[in-house]
């Protein structure tokens, strides 16, 4: 059986709830390159696979639309990033094109600020994977322009494809024997008149109204042989219910219950 990977927050007492639940391995955001290397000293303790390094993402939308300090800014975060998760031997980071509902115009600008992130993710030694989210054009145009470099891959995030992409086919548009990572989560997809961050509730799945069976076909025509990785969340989004069930859980419970639930998937992508 593939292994078996979760998001966490890289303190140690998570790190330990994950390795007593079950799990094989963790993913974890890049703040600054110190606390990077802290927390994957802090993980190896605990004998658990560092799958993936998440770039920051709230000021990429900097690359589109900032020609000047604020744009090469985020330039050298996203590059620090990438050579301190080399530099902690992990050769997989994932990475937002966009953040933003509003946004939907890529521009060259960007597109050539992103070619930087892929040399220097190549000369790193790193590969990166573009996580579908809301503000697909510019994952269109990302995956268009360098979609073709073995460096560049694509991460399907299930849940942002049944809430922010509108529930369409985001492995098979993208993922073509190139989904380098999965973030697979549920949801109860789009509940009012426009797209909101807030339906993005990170459910176990077969808790929401995903086709688990469909994704794990939809996997396997793409030929992901790569590892099962999940993103969750125990809490519920600002006045939503729909993790109402994990928020009495002790942190050791749900991920418990969460693995339960990944070792249900992975006997699907047998």
């Amino acid at each position: 059986m593939r292994k078996l990977i979760v998001d966490c927050d890289g303190t140690p007492e998570t790190l330990k709830n994950i390795r007593r639940a079950g799990w094989d391995g963790v993913f974890f955001s890049y703040n600054d390159t110190e606390a990077l290397q802290k927390t994957a000293a802090d993980t190896k303790r605990e004998n658990l696979k560092i799958q993936s390094v998440h770039a920051p993402y709230t000021g990429i939308w900097r690359l589109w639309e900032d020609a000047g300090e604020g744009g090469i800014e985020e330039l050298n975060e996203q590059i620090a990033c990438i050579r301190a998760t080399a530099g902690i031997g992990v050769n997989l980071v994932i990475l937002h094109a966009i953040i933003g509902m509003e946004r939907n115009t890529p521009t060259e600008l960007g597109v050539e600020q992103f070619g930087k992130i892929v040399r220097a993710a190549k000369d790193a030694g790193v590969r990166l994977a573009l996580e579908n989210t809301e503000g697909e054009p510019y994952l269109a145009a990302l995956m268009q322009a360098y979609g073709d470099d073995p460096t560049v891959g694509f991460c399907i995030d299930t849940g942002h494809e049944l809430c922010y992409n509108h529930a369409q086919d985001m492995i098979g548009k993208y993922g073509k024997k190139k989904v380098f990572g999965t973030h697979l989560n549920d949801n109860m997809g789009v509940t009012g008149k426009s797209i909101t961050w807030l339906d993005d509730a990170h459910m176990l799945p077969f808790d929401g109204i995903a086709d688990w069976n469909g994704i794990a076909a939809r996997l396997k025509r793409a030929e992901f042989q790569g590892d099962l990785t999940f993103e969750l969340i125990q809490g519920n989004r600002p006045e939503r219910h729909t993790n109402d069930r994990y928020v009495s859980l002790s942190q050791l419970e749900f991920y418990t219950l969460a693995h339960e639930h990944a070792m249900r998937f992975a006997k699907m992508m047998e």
